[in-house]
């Protein structure tokens, strides 16, 4: 990978370094091919030329997100970029399309959450920050636009997050085609419930980590046509078998094993388990218990999880059965038996194990111990029993363990399999690898074999994908790439796996011969492969190999490869399972079939796994690839720990670095046009002045410093390794050039700034001098003039004084002399006045004592003649209320008629309805047929009138029949039948027309007799209508006159009696008050028509009010509506209003609807005085309440309506409800107004984020002055619908209230847009793109100005964060500002989790100036890792809810008279509309 680069003294390069794999300095001489180098831990290395790579000077502090954006793509620049971006939690990193996601050991929930997925839905790779989202959106596009499969491959080592990954892949997978399964619970959701499952009975405790996973797992979801997930399956790879019989310190077994022994008492009795250190097959190694992992609870979670995915209750039993079996299998210990080379449990305890085994197997006793001890061996004419020595019996023990788990762990993956269920008809699906990684550790049997195996094939494929890649850039920029080579690893392969020679083919031979041991197949080894390169032999070792693979070499030990690898079941294992009396043991070892029995042919795990190998990749060709590597930063798994070396391995053995190769082989350093000028234009003097296009500049400056072997494609230019430095060289020297020249101009100008400093300060020292001695001349004749004044003052002083205390003493003593006279005569008054009140006092005392007497005895006599005058007219109402009673019954009974004639009515108009409909059929049938005969008859009629033609003729041509008799008489013999036939027809057709119309009148006389009866019942209707209507009447006239009455006599109550006049000459004439007056129901439903009539129109608006909500409150006023306990005019009205939802894109209606609507409510509100919970409250029932309640007139509001001021009613249910109704109108005209405004703007605020891209030179384009950028057409587009908005309010005048808060909404979703793509696309953090976005953000205030608060309100202020980001964007000199300044100046109003963002993602792409200090970063870090467990997102949501209620609507009505709107002329030339007029 290392270029011939010509180095510099300065040059910045890195290093090998055996403690941190590479280490960065700086070049201090050169000598030949040797380099002095001051590394950055200040000590000095000589290296050769050849071992040095370049460094980036410029690159960017927070990194960046795709290595393909390296200037210098090497290991060191990947190690640099990935450690950059952990150190801010930028934990995910694009190679091109692949991902790389390093495990930060901590929770950021903000980085999967919800509004997360909503973001990377439809965005393209590379449009936002890398995320496994971006991935998988990618995947699940590519499949339903092109309808071919998808593949994401996730790998790496043993506690690189691969889980997590592929948990998020599913989610968002989920989250875009997920859909309801069957107890509500999604495919994904299973799939993941599946997870404890599998990891209980397939993880284990490994060297490098604490649940590492010993099998490989391929999860395929299956789409439908729609693209929704319809089924979902799971493939497992290789399970650990051996890990069940030997394991070695530190490690464990799988943790089912641990969980059961440490299961509830009555489970642990159940199973017949105990310590896990009795068993032998967990104590061979130290590490029983692990640390933060409670066993008890995890075998709960554990069953738990299994019944989730569908296992039953006696299934577990039986699993756990299975499991406690294995384990007292392992402590089944034997011994030499009483036969040579024979054996036989060791002791009682063996013996015990072996009894306990077989209860749980639930197989004979005896019949497991002749299995385990003896084997049948079967020959052509005879079986013979042979039986095996204690170290056999051993093996086959282990044998039986591995295969009874094998199986148990198969029988769960078939189960969770069916559960989740699959769809046989999908066509499309995209598959989640999860596998294994790389694996090289000091001892490494068959397991890590087959699994490095995989990592090879997978490898392959992976360069396979990463070479197409590169083809796929080079054949799109149009550039020469033939003779590119490629890489590959075939020679590996065919080592391993070629048949007859390879590794694999050798091993099954050598499992197939009884004698051969892992010595000779070591030998075997040896012979067959000692000049392959990618073969050797340690030194010192007698049976072990080492194969050169793709990450490194590997040493395997031999030692276990014969075992390990022969996969089949001891005949006599497969009968005494097969034959156990539970089922579920049963059906682990199902019958073989007979063929199957009989043959000896050979099967090793080997050959199974390279099948499963080979089907993997098999689905994996035929899908289209995706890649996620995971790397582990650190094996203490903590976060914020980056181990360089141990990265840079994980990166070897993930192909990454595999992946640089390639690309190095290429065109490593790829630059777009732009940036190349940018960076290289000052190779160049004369660049900045060219017309030319940018392709034509990156030629003229690659031809100035004479590169050879580039290539420049459409819209990059493609540079060899190695070309990069170079070019950065000659930028150096061009750039210290410059410095030099500047440093001379800037000295000059220091020297010349001094002098005229030093000049223009003397010049003001001489001028302080004169001032000085001018000013001290001048206080002289000051001091002599004030000495003058001041003794004139001082003899002025002294008179006055002398004058003034004269003049005082005279003053008092007259003043003494006048107040003592005027006190005497006070006095004298004083006791005048004090006489004549005593004398006033005594008179009145005697008179009131007189007045009292008298009043006492009136009120006596007039209570005792009120009293006598209530109770005559108290049994007067006793017999009206009994009339009343009689009244209401029969209103009742008519009341239930009417009801009953409606229903029937009803049922007669449905089913005359039905008769019309069918009448219609049967008419449009008759008809049809009608027609049809019609035109037959007509057709034959032409064909008879043709052929009467024809005979015409012939009859004409005489001589020609007379020479052919025999012919004429034949042609007229069909002529004339034909006629007939034709006449038969017609006759037919006349009979059939006839019927026709028979069944036509039928028809009619039945639908007139019915539509008789129909009328006849509405006219019974309307009788009865009209006899409820008079009842009604008669009932109103009774409670007038009941009021009256109650008038009259509280009119009576409160006139005295005086002279002995007679009550009854003030007593009422009742019969006056009764008058038989017409019932209004029948116009008042006329006028309601009428008003609904005039309403439907736009009545526009009188003096900025809405004529027909007025009118509307007018009309119910008048009616009594409010007061109504059940009334139908509420409902029209309601429909009336509902009829503006038809057209919901029309904001001009919906706004003339709105502000009438709203104006109604107000109304409405300041009317109504009840509420829901007390609708109609009891009124008075003695009569003095009632007398009471007279007494108190209607409550009266502050508001105008006509000529009357509104009165306060009570509110009945019908009031209520139509009050109810307009609130929800009104919000719902208010949230279709506020979103489609929301439609307008969205797809424009898309563009409004980011600067569109200068054409032309960009050179030119980067040494624009600050301040240049202005808003683009879309900022114009957005201010325009914000002004068409704000007219059609003012237009149909919609309250400011409602206005403000519309426009309030729509800047924070504004905002909320903005905010959120800063955050989430770095190209949008940038200084240009901060001014872009200051300009547009301008033209909004100056839109707000303009508009006026009254109608925008604080609707300026929601865009508070974009302001802030933005305005940090712009200001210069970041690096000097610290933290403090940021959050409590700066931004306050953004979190530290969104100040972090900001501050990582800055880069300027203009001045190449810095973001804030390493420190201040530090600080943020520290904040948000103290934060962590906050899980709000630092993405704002847009908030959908109403911001306002019915009384803070109501309470914006400033105008209180609405006396002055003039109602349409179309309901006041109405005389019953003329209380309108008045």
């Amino acid at each position: 990978m290392v270029a011939s680069v010509n180095f510099a003294v300065g040059s910045l390069v890195w290093l090998e370094d055996p403690d941190v794999s590479w280490i960065d300095g700086q070049v201090l001489e050169i000598n030949g091919d040797e380099l002095k180098v001051q590394c950055t831990s200040d000590k000095t290395v000589v290296c050769k030329a050849s071992s040095v790579y370049p460094k980036d000077p410029e690159f960017p502090s927070c990194g960046v997100d795709d290595m393909t954006k390296l200037a210098y793509l090497n290991e060191p620049g990947v190690l640099q970029n990935l450690k950059v971006r952990y150190d801010i939690n930028e934990i995910y990193t694009y190679t091109g399309n692949i991902l790389i996601a390093v495990n930060p050991f901590r929770r950021l929930p903000h980085l999967y959450d919800g509004h997360m997925m909503e973001q990377y839905k439809g965005a393209a790779i590379g449009e936002l920050s890398p995320h496994p989202f971006a991935v998988a959106d990618s995947a699940y596009r590519q499949m339903i636009n092109d309808r071919i499969s998808q593949s994401i491959l996730v790998s790496g080592e043993s506690g690189a997050g691969k889980t997590e990954s592929t948990k998020s892949l599913m989610r968002y997978l989920a989250f875009m085609g997920g859909r309801a399964a069957d107890e509500g619970r999604s495919v994904e959701q299973k799939v993941l419930e599946s997870n404890p499952v599998l990891e209980a009975f397939g993880n284990a405790k490994t060297v490098r980590n604490n649940n590492s996973s010993r099998f490989g797992k391929f999860v395929e979801l299956q789409f439908d046509d729609r693209g929704r997930i319809s089924g979902a399956a799971i493939r497992t790879y290789l399970l650990e078998r051996s890990r069940v019989c030997q394991v070695s310190s530190p490690e464990r077994n799988y943790h089912c094993f641990y969980m059961l022994c440490a299961a509830p008492p009555e489970d642990i009795k159940k199973f017949r388990v105990g310590s896990a250190r009795s068993f032998r097959y967990l104590n061979q190694s130290e590490c029983i218990e692990l640390d933060g992992i409670d066993d008890p609870k995890e075998y709960a979670l554990t069953r738990n999880a299994m019944s989730v995915v569908g296992i039953s209750d006696e299934e577990q039993d039986a699993i756990f059965r299975v499991v406690a079996a294995v384990l007292h299998l392992g402590n089944v210990v034997f011994a030499k038996g009483s036969e040579p080379d024979s054996s036989e449990p060791k002791d009682d305890d063996a013996r015990n194990h072996l009894k306990i085994a077989a209860e749980l197997f639930m197989c004979d006793e005896k019949g497991l111990e002749d299995s385990l001890c003896k084997r049948v061996i079967v020959t052509r004419d005879d079986k013979i029993l042979k039986v095996l020595d204690p170290v056999a019996a051993t093996i086959n023990r282990d044998a039986l363990a591995k295969i009874v788990y094998s199986r148990l762990f198969d029988w769960l993956v078939n189960k969770i399999n069916s559960s989740i269920g699959q769809d046989p008809s999908s066509k499309i699906l995209i598959g989640v690898l999860d596998i294994y990684g790389f694996e090289s550790f000091k001892t490494n049997s068959f397991e890590q074999f087959c699994i490095n195996l995989t990592n090879e094939k997978l490898q392959q494929h992976f360069n396979q994908h990463v070479f197409k890649m590169e083809q796929e850039e080079y054949t799109k920029e149009q550039i020469n790439w033939s003779y590119i080579e490629f890489i590959d690893n075939q020679d590996v392969l065919d080592l391993i796996e070629k048949k007859p020679s390879g590794i694999l083919a050798l091993l099954d031979e050598a499992c197939m011969f009884p004698r051969s041991t892992h010595e000779t197949f070591a030998q075997k080894l040896y012979q067959t492969f000692k000049d392959h390169k990618r073969f050797s032999k340690p030194k010192l070792a007698r049976s072990d190999f080492t194969v050169v693979h793709y990450a490194g070499d590997v040493t395997y030990q031999t030692e276990f490869f014969l075992d390990k690898n022969k996969d089949y079941v001891v005949p006599e294992h497969q009968a005494i399972l097969s034959a156990s009396k539970c089922p579920f043991v049963s059906g682990l070892f199902p019958p073989l079939p007979e063929e199957s029995s009989k043959s000896s042919k050979f099967s090793s795990i080997g050959a199974r796994f390279k099948q499963q190998l080979q089907s993997l990749l098999e689905t994996l060709n035929a899908t289209e690839p995706h890649y996620i590597r995971c790397v582990k930063p650190n094996n203490a798994l903590k976060p914020a720990i980056f181990e360089n070396t141990n990265v840079l391995q994980q990166l070897r053995c993930g192909g990454v670095l595999e992946a640089i190769r390639i690309s190095c082989a290429g065109y490593p350093t790829r630059k777009n046009f732009n940036e190349f000028i940018a960076r290289f234009g000052i190779l160049e003097t004369n660049v900045a002045s060219w017309s030319c296009d940018e392709i034509t500049a990156c030629k003229r400056i690659l031809e100035k410093v004479k590169l050879e072997g580039y290539q420049v494609g459409k819209t990059k230019v493609f540079l060899r390794a190695g070309q990069m430095a170079e070019l950065d060289a000659r930028r150096t020297e061009v750039l210290g050039r410059s410095a030099a020249k500047i440093q001379m101009k800037f000295r000059s100008y220091r020297c010349r700034k001094r002098f005229v400093l030093l000049r223009q300060s003397a010049i003001e020292i001489q001028n302080v001098c004169r001032g000085q001695i001018a000013r001290h001349r001048f206080e002289c004749l000051r001091r002599e003039d004030a000495c003058v004044k001041i003794q004139k003052y001082y003899r002025r002083f002294l008179a006055r004084k002398s004058y003034n205390s004269m003049y005082s003493s005279a003053v008092c003593i007259q003043a003494g002399m006048r107040g003592m006279a005027a006190r005497n005569d006070l006095l004298f008054r004083r006791k005048k006045k004090a006489a004549i009140l005593i004398q006033s006092q005594c008179r009145r005392h005697l008179a009131r004592l007189r007045y009292l007497k008298l009043k006492r005895a009136s009120i006596a006599m007039q209570c005792a003649w009120r009293g006598r005058v209530a109770r005559r007219e108290l049994r007067k109402l006793r017999m009206a209320a009994k009339e009343t009673g009689a009244l209401q019954e029969a209103k009742s009974k008519l009341e239930k008629e009417v009801e009953e004639l409606t229903w029937r009515l009803q049922l007669e108009k449905r089913i005359r309805a039905d008769v019309e409909e069918a009448k219609t059929q049967e008419n449009a049938k008759l008809q049809a047929a009608l027609k049809e005969l019609q035109l037959e008859f007509q057709e034959t009629k032409d064909k008879l009138t043709k052929e009467c033609e024809a005979a015409k003729k012939a009859s004409e041509q005489v001589p020609a029949v007379q020479e052919v008799p025999v012919a004429d008489h034949e042609l007229v013999n069909k002529i004339t039948a034909e006629n007939e036939t034709l006449k038969a027809t017609v006759r037919e057709l006349e009979r059939k027309i006839e019927e026709t119309e028979k069944k036509y009148e039928e028809t009619s006389k039945l639908c007139e007799e019915r539509l008789q009866e129909a009328k006849d019942a509405e006219a019974k209707i309307t009788e009865l209508k009209a006899t409820v209507q008079s009842l009604e009447g008669k009932l109103v006239e009774m409670e007038a006159h009941g009021e009256a009455l109650h008038q009259q006599v509280l009119s009576n109550s409160s006139q005295p009696l005086e002279n002995g006049q007679d009550g009854n000459a003030q007593k009422l004439d009742s019969d006056s008050y009764e008058k038989n007056n017409k019932s209004q129901i029948e116009r008042l439903h006329e006028n309601v028509d009428v008003l609904i009539t005039c309403v439907e129109k736009n009545l526009g608006f009188c003096q900025g009010k809405p004529v027909a909500a007025i009118t509307v409150y007018r009309c119910l006023v008048q009616w009594n509506a409010f007061e109504a306990e059940k009334t139908s005019v509420f409902d029209r009205v309601i429909q009336t209003i509902g009829i503006a939802f038809e057209n919901q894109d029309d904001n001009e209606q919906m706004a003339y609807w709105l502000s009438n609507t709203t104006m109604l409510l107000f109304l409405l509100q300041r009317t109504l005085k009840g509420n829901g919970g007390s609708q109609n409250p009891a009124a008075p029932t003695s009569f003095f309440g009632r007398v009471a309640q007279s007494f108190r007139g209607p409550a009266f509001t502050d508001v105008k309506v006509g000529k009357d001021v509104i009165r306060v009613v009570e509110a009945k249910y019908p009031a209520l409800l139509f009050k109810q109704q307009l609130t929800a109108y009104v919000e719902t005209m208010y949230g279709i107004i506020r979103d489609n405004l929301k439609r307008e703007i969205s797809p424009l605020l898309a563009s409004c984020i980011q600067a569109p891209r200068a054409k032309g030179n960009a050179l030119r384009a980067s040494v624009k002055s600050f301040g240049q950028a202005g808003p683009s057409t879309n900022w114009h587009s957005i201010v325009d619908n914000l002004e068409a908005l704000l007219c059609t309010m003012k237009e149909n005048f919609v309250p400011p209230y409602l206005t403000q808060k519309i426009f309030s909404q729509i800047f924070a979703h504004i905002n909320v847009q903005l905010f959120n793509s800063l955050l989430l696309r770095r190209e949008c953090c940038t200084f240009s793109n901060g001014e872009f976005v200051k300009s547009g953000l301008a033209e909004l205030e100056t839109w707000c100005g303009q508009a006026k608060e009254e109608f925008v309100g604080s609707a300026w202020d929601e865009l508070k964060h974009t302001r802030q980001a933005v305005g940090f964007l712009v200001i210069h000199q970041k690096s000097r500002i610290s933290y403090d300044d940021i959050a409590n100046d700066l931004c306050p109003i953004l979190s530290v989790q969104q100040l972090y963002r900001v501050c990582t993602l800055y880069w300027d792409d203009n001045y190449n100036t810095r973001s804030v200090s390493p420190d201040v970063i530090s600080n943020m870090k520290v904040l948000v890792a103290d934060d962590s467990s906050n899980d709000h997102s630092f993405l704002l949501e847009d908030s959908a809810r109403l911001p306002f209620s019915v009384d803070e609507i109501c309470n914006s009505f400033q105008e209180k008279d609405y006396s002055e709107v003039k109602s349409p002329e179309e309901l006041t030339e109405n005389s019953d509309f003329q209380f309108l007029v008045e």
